[in-house]
C-alpha cells in the first residue's frame, strides 16, 4: 500500500497525531479515537495494524498493554516526497502572499 492510501485515512492520520506526543497505549489511543470516530475497538486495531505492517509505527508489548510509538523514518520518507512536489507551488504561494499584502496595504491607504 502507498504511503498516501494509508495517510490519506483521517482515523490513520489522527492515530499518528496522537502518537507524535509519544508513546501511548493502544487502550488510550483507542478511547480517543473512539471517542472522535465513533469506530469500534476492533476497527481501531486494524487502522493501528495497516499503520504498523506499513512501518509508520512500531509497538511493543509492556505486560498486557501493547505500547504504540510512531516510525519517524516513515514520515521523513514521505516528506521528502513533499519536499519535492513544495518547489512547485512555493513561487506561486509566494506571488499570491505578496498580491494579498499589497491588496491590503491599498485598503488601509484609502480615505
Amino acid at each position: 500500500m502507498h504511503a498516501f492510501d494509508i495517510l490519506g485515512d483521517p482515523v490513520r492520520r489522527r492515530l499518528l497525531e496522537l502518537l507524535a506526543d509519544g508513546e501511548q497505549a493502544a487502550g488510550a489511543l483507542t478511547a480517543v479515537v473512539q471517542a472522535e470516530f465513533g469506530i469500534s475497538q476492533p476497527a481501531v486495531s486494524r487502522h493501528l495494524r495497516v499503520l504498523r505492517e506499513a512501518g509508520f509505527v512500531r509497538t511493543r508489548a509492556e505486560g498486557t498493554r501493547r505500547l504504540y510509538t510512531s516510525e519517524p523514518t516513515a514520515l521523513e520518507e514521505v516528506d521528502a516526497w513533499l519536499d519535492r512536489v513544495r518547489r512547485h507551488w512555493e513561487p506561486a504561494l509566494d506571488a499570491l502572499a505578496t498580491e494579498v499584502a499589497r491588496g491590503k496595504r491599498e485598503r488601509r491607504s484609502r480615505p
